[in-house]
């Protein structure tokens, strides 16, 4: 578990393809160095998200660590497209004494979205992503919460639909503490949606699984009740 707050920027020393061997995971294989602020405490097995991907620590020593990176994580995630000298978010699991700055991570990555576009505004910079699996949209709500390569970020304004969006307002302190500042329109990011949604959209259709119609209309009622609500505070 993270929180999505990004400790540290590690940059990517080595990367062998196909690392067949133990600390290598069936997969790639990735050196970061520059780590040594977040490995005074570290133990083989712990568990670091890299660029919001929860990697297992293979190897390490007082500056630098290996993880490896299964088929599975290259399919879903970004990490593919590293090369040696790229820069990652890292952030190290929570422990019992961490202070909850952002929200509850698990580094699992449910999709990759694309850059549409970066707007400055002021000192800080307003990112646009579309994500490559629509169906996440029904979890991204204004005000909510979502991760971008690891680091907890407010949703400002989302569009809805088959070529759906959100964006968030990056602030300049936090430009200079996360790789996605660096990156422009077409770049890529991970994305990991609230889980909060997701447990509740489950816990939701299990109780109306089997209901009658009647539980049905009370929902509709319910839903239109808030959606009247909240058309009339914006005016319309």
């Amino acid at each position: 578990m993270f929180t999505g707050i990004v400790e540290i920027l590690g940059t990517v020393t080595r990367l062998e393809k196909q690392d067949d061997t133990s600390s290598g995971g069936g997969g790639t294989s990735l050196t970061i160095s520059g780590a040594g602020e977040i490995l005074g405490d570290c133990h083989l097995g712990d568990s670091i998200a890299v660029n919001g991907t929860c990697l297992t620590v293979t190897e390490f020593d007082k500056d630098s660590f290996k993880v490896g990176v299964a088929p599975e994580t290259l399919r879903r995630t970004n990490l593919g497209s590293l090369q040696q000298n790229s820069k990652v978010n890292l952030e190290r699991a929570v422990s019992a004494s961490t202070r909850m700055g952002g929200h509850f991570v698990q580094g699992h990555v449910d999709t990759i979205a694309t850059i549409l576009s970066v707007t400055p505004d002021g000192n800080a910079l307003t990112f646009r992503f579309q994500p490559r699996d629509k169906s996440i949209l029904r979890y991204i709500v204004e005000k909510g919460y979502v991760t971008l390569d690891g680091a907890s970020l407010t949703v400002t304004k989302v569009q809805d639909g088959e070529d759906g969006w959100w964006e968030v307002m990056m602030i300049a302190y936090t430009q200079e503490k996360v790789v996605t500042a660096t990156k422009k329109a077409g770049d890529e990011v991970n994305i990991e949606v609230d889980m909060v949604g997701k447990y509740v959209e489950k816990s939701v259709e299990g109780y109306f699984q089997g209901k009658t119609g009647g539980d049905i209309a009370i929902l509709e009622k319910m839903v239109t009740r808030l959606v009247d609500e909240r058309l009339k505070s914006q005016g319309k």
